[in-house]
C-alpha cells in the first residue's frame, strides 16, 4: 500500500478533493515521517506545525462546503529558507538575519498559498545561497538521502533531500548557478529553472532591491518528485507581480500533442570532463527518444565556454562589490569558497563588465538561432559524480567544471528543466531539458515523456551509513 509521504502533490490534491483523504492527515502523514528522519539529513530546519495544521483544517472545511478548490487544495509546501513566508525569519542560511521575520509572503508562496498549498516547513541552504553544498553556517550541514557521505547540490539542497525523502511533496527554490537544478541532480527528483521574468520575486528583508546579476539571472521555481508537479508548480507561479518590476505576463510556448521535435543532444559539455556513467545516462535518454519517433543528433550551441566565463564574470564582479558585507554575515566554509572563486578570475573593469553585456547579447541571439534548428537541447545537470562533503570543504572539487552545463541557462534567461535519467555509481543522474527563452512548458512536456520512459527514483527511506 501506497502511503500519504510517497505521493505527489496532485495526486495528494486529487485524493484531498474527492474526500479520500483529508488535507489534515495528509499533514499529519509528512509531519510523522519528518520525525522519522529529518534527524539523519538535516533538511529541514522550521517546522510550522500548528499553523499548518489550522490551515489543514480550514481546508478540509472548505472541501465539505462545496467552496471552489484550488488545484493544489490542501496539499503540505517547503519553502527554501531565503523566500519570505509570512511570521517565519527569512535567514538567509546566517546567523545575522535569524530573527529577520517577514511579515508577508513572497510572490512565490502567495501565489502557492492562493491554489490552496499549505507552508508547512523551511528548508536549509547555504550561507546567502553562493554555494552548491548546502552548508549553512546558521543550520549546519544538509546530507543527501541517497549517501550521507556526498553533497546533496545547492543551494537549494534542503528541498531536494526532504522531497527526494518524501518529508515534502513539493517545494520552491531558487536558482542563480543551478541551484534547483544542482540539488534535483543530487538527489533524484524533478524541477525547473524558469525562463528569467517568468516568476515573480520579491522579498522584504533589506537588501529589497535586486542588483544587475540577479536581475539578468536569478529566478525563483518549483521542486517535487514528478515532472507533472513541477508543470502545476510553474502554471501556478508564472505571471507579472507589481512587486518584481521585471516579471512578465508571458504566455509559455509548448509542444503540440504527439509533436515529433529535432533535439540535440551534448553528453560532454565543453569546457572540462565528463564522468563516463554520467555521459553514458544522458545517451541511454537520447536513444529512448530517438526511439519514440523524435529526430535526435549531436549538435553543440555555439560559444558554450565563452557562456560560461560570462556567467562567472558577471556573478562575482558583484560578490567583490558586496565582499566585505558577505564576510561579516558568512562562515568561514562560504568564505572560503568565495576566496577560490574569486582567485580563479582576473580583475574585472568597469569596461569589461561593459563589453560583457554586448558579448551576452551576442551569445542569446546565437543560442536562440541553435533553438530555432534545434528546439530541444537534452545534456548532463551536473558534468562529475556529487562530491563528498570533505572535498568540497577542503577545495578538493573543480565547482565550475563540474556545474558548467547548468550555467548557460542562467547566464542566456533560459529554461532548463530536471529529470532522472537514470543512476551512475549509486547515485541518481539529472538529464537537463533546455530550449529557448519562454519554452519552458515545451521543455516540462519532454522532461514527462522522459520521466515515461525511465521513471523516478523517489522518494526513497535515506541511507544512513
Amino acid at each position: 500500500m501506497t502511503e500519504l509521504w510517497q505521493m505527489g502533490a496532485l495526486e495528494l490534491a486529487d485524493r484531498i478533493r474527492s474526500k479520500e483523504v483529508s488535507s489534515r492527515e495528509v499533514l499529519e502523514a509528512h509531519l510523522d515521517r519528518i520525525e522519522q528522519v529529518n534527524g539523519d539529513l538535516n533538511a529541514i530546519v522550521l517546522v510550522l506545525t500548528e499553523e499548518a495544521r489550522a490551515a489543514a483544517d480550514a481546508a478540509d472545511a472548505a472541501v465539505v462546503s462545496g467552496a471552489q478548490l484550488g488545484p493544489l487544495h490542501g496539499v503540505p509546501l517547503s519553502v527554501k529558507e531565503n523566500i519570505d513566508v509570512a511570521g517565519t525569519a527569512t535567514t538567509q542560511g546566517v546567523t545575522m538575519l535569524r530573527e529577520a521575520v517577514a511579515p508577508i509572503d513572497a510572490p512565490t508562496t502567495a501565489r502557492m498559498r492562493a491554489a490552496g498549498a499549505i507552508p508547512f516547513a523551511r528548508t536549509n541552504l547555504p550561507d546567502f545561497g553562493l554555494r552548491v553544498h548546502t552548508h549553512s553556517e546558521l543550520h549546519g550541514l544538509t546530507r543527501n538521502p541517497w549517501n550521507p557521505n556526498v553533497t546533496t547540490g545547492g543551494s537549494s539542497g534542503g528541498e531536494a533531500a526532504a522531497l527526494a525523502s518524501g518529508m515534502s511533496p513539493i517545494g520552491l527554490g531558487n536558482d542563480i548557478g543551478g541551484s534547483l537544478r544542482n540539488p534535483a541532480h543530487c538527489c533524484g527528483i524533478a524541477s525547473i529553472k524558469p525562463s528569467t521574468g517568468v516568476v515573480a520575486q520579491a522579498t522584504v528583508i533589506p537588501p529589497i532591491d535586486q542588483t544587475l546579476a540577479p536581475q539578468l539571472m536569478a529566478v525563483e521555481g518549483p521542486m517535487a518528485r514528478h515532472v507533472a508537479d513541477v508543470r502545476a508548480g510553474l502554471e501556478i507561479l508564472a505571471g507579472h507581480d507589481r512587486r518584481d518590476p521585471v516579471s512578465l505576463p508571458v504566455v509559455l510556448t509548448d509542444a503540440t500533442p504527439g509533436e515529433r521535435l529535432r533535439i540535440a543532444v551534448l553528453t560532454d559539455p565543453p569546457g572540462g570532463a565528463t564522468d563516463p556513467g554520467i555521459a553514458a545516462a544522458i545517451r541511454s535518454v537520447a536513444d529512448k527518444m530517438s526511439d519514440a519517433g523524435h529526430d535526435v543528433v549531436e549538435a553543440t550551441p555555439p560559444g558554450y565556454e565563452d557562456v560560461i566565463a560570462y556567467w562567472a564574470s558577471l556573478l562575482i564582479s558583484e560578490v567583490r562589490i558586496m565582499r566585505a558585507e558577505l564576510d561579516g554575515a558568512m562562515g568561514e566554509g562560504g568564505k572560503a569558497l568565495l576566496d577560490a572563486f574569486d582567485a580563479q578570475l582576473p580583475p574585472s573593469d568597469l569596461a569589461g563588465q561593459f563589453m560583457l553585456h554586448a558579448e551576452r547579447y551576442r551569445l542569446m541571439r546565437e543560442w536562440s538561432t541553435f533553438y530555432a534548428a534545434h528546439p530541444v537541447l537534452l545534456c548532463p545537470t551536473w558534468c562529475l559524480p556529487a562530491f563528498p562533503h570533505v572535498a568540497f570543504i577542503d577545495g578538493g572539487t573543480d565547482t565550475t567544471e563540474t556545474i558548467r552545463a547548468v550555467l548557460p541557462a542562467n547566464f542566456l534567461g533560459t529554461p532548463a528543466a530536471v529529470t532522472p535519467a537514470g543512476i551512475a555509481d549509486g547515485l541518481p543522474v539529472g538529464v537537463q531539458v533546455m530550449g529557448d527563452r519562454f519554452t519552458d512548458l515545451r521543455c516540462l512536456t519532454v522532461a514527462a515523456e522522459i520521466e515515461s520512459l525511465v521513471g523516478t527514483l523517489t522518494p526513497i527511506d535515506p541511507i544512513t551509513a
